[in-house]
């Protein structure tokens, strides 16, 4: 076990290894159509039955001749039919023979070249080259998008647009999916209210089930039970065991520091382990992760910034990793400040930036307003979580920090 409670807490890269290290996938799978599948994880190699196209093909409108060689300017040759999409011509090409072909359409037998019908001039029944015609022959092979027997999909690849897109032209209509993990929520604290209702004294808006599954929801999971309660640990550890035993994870947000109402670390001790929580991060300290009668548990910060934040950084590595994914953590790249930052050394930060541009191409990173780990406003427009070292005090324009960027591939 993770030795929990030194006074800064775990580094971020320790806390995301042990978390991975004590998870396997969950197992289980589903059958869907492709249009069921997108953002899902594919549970087996899928192959391609046949040869895609499955013929060799014009790349371009133009003419079809006999034989692969480079014809010359002033060569001519019978113009003899036409081949169109779908509509191949079924004879074979002799010597001096052509034919009319249009993009995509079949290559008769004997053709080993099509001429771009800008370079040729027909007269009717015959042709005659115009100009050099180059070395490109202009014809897709038949094995082109894939040879019979292809791996077209590794096992644990998450399906994004152009996965569907290549299986649907493989004829590939279906696939065997992983099972998605379900997760259990339960918000807690007093001063909570759900939006709409009037707002008394010491009371705030709840958003952090909102942010949460919707976090989630962007990256391809959902929220199944969603529960908020009161900072009383009766119906606390009465959401806590049946979340664990109906979900295949638990996530709290709040309840998880030292204060006189924070009954969630206990409560976890108590029906399950904690294996640690706190973490040296800027925003995320308190963070926990342990199991709740065997269903592992991660206790998210109250503070909406810190609880997005953790749930990218460790949840979502987490839920991958029980969906049976190949893990995918945030692209990183180096950005230049745009304007200095005014802070003091102590925990490494991650800081919310939105991504420029210099003149000469460059990337920025510029940060605007509050980093306070309650304001949600930070997120908005988010492109870039700046890492900032834990030594580093006041930064200046200029200076050259990593930076995880906060978009998703979209093929």
């Amino acid at each position: 076990m993770v030795e929990p409670f030194g006074p800064e807490g775990l580094p971020l890269d320790q806390a995301r290894e042990a978390i991975l290290a004590a998870l396997a996938p969950l197992g289980g799978s589903d059958r869907l159509p492709l249009a069921k599948a997108l953002g899902r994880v594919a549970a087996e190699a899928v192959l391609a039955s046949a040869a895609v196209p499955g013929f060799a093909a014009s790349v371009m409108d133009g003419y079809a001749i006999a034989g692969a060689e480079i014809p010359n300017p002033g060569q001519r040759w019978q113009l003899l039919g036409r081949s169109g999409a779908g509509a191949p011509y079924l004879g074979q090409l002799e010597p001096g023979q052509a034919i009319r072909i249009l993009t995509g359409a079949p290559v008769p037998g004997g053709c080993g070249r099509v001429l771009p019908q800008e370079l040729i001039q027909s007269s009717g029944e015959s042709l005659e080259l115009l100009r050099p015609a180059g070395s490109n022959p202009w014809i897709r092979q038949a094995d082109e998008e894939a040879a019979a027997g292809m791996e077209l999909l590794a096992p644990g690849s998450r399906l994004g647009p152009a996965d569907l897109a290549r299986l649907a032209s493989c004829g590939i209509s279906e696939l065997v999916v992983q099972r998605k993990p379900r997760i259990g929520l339960l918000v807690s604290g007093d001063e909570l209210i759900t939006a709409g209702q009037p707002r008394q004294a010491g009371q705030i808006w709840e958003s952090n089930s909102t942010l949460l599954a919707a976090l989630l929801e962007r990256l391809g999971y959902g929220v199944d039970d969603c529960r908020m309660v009161s900072d009383d640990p009766a119906p606390m550890r009465a959401a806590l065991v049946e979340l664990s035993q109906s979900c295949d994870l638990v996530v709290s947000s709040g309840g998880i520091s030292a204060g006189d109402s924070d009954w969630i670390r206990p409560l976890v001790s108590e029906l399950g382990a904690l294996h640690f929580w706190k973490l040296f991060l800027k925003p995320g300290r308190p963070f926990a992760w342990g199991q709740i009668q065997g269903t592992p548990f991660f206790g998210l910060p109250g503070n909406p910034v810190a609880a997005a934040i953790t749930a990218l950084q460790l949840l979502w590595p987490a839920l991958q990793r029980l969906e049976g994914a190949e893990l995918q953590l945030l692209p990183r790249l180096v950005v230049r400040l745009a304007q200095p930052i005014r802070r003091g050394a102590g925990r490494p930060e991650l800081a919310r930036a939105q991504l420029r541009f210099d003149t000469e191409g460059r990337p920025l990173a510029e940060v605007s307003g509050s980093q306070a780990s309650s304001r949600i406003g930070s997120l908005q427009g988010a492109d870039l979580l700046l890492e900032i070292p834990a030594a580093a005090g006041n930064l200046e324009a200029g200076t050259s920090l990593w930076a995880q960027l906060l978009r998703l591939p979209l093929f």
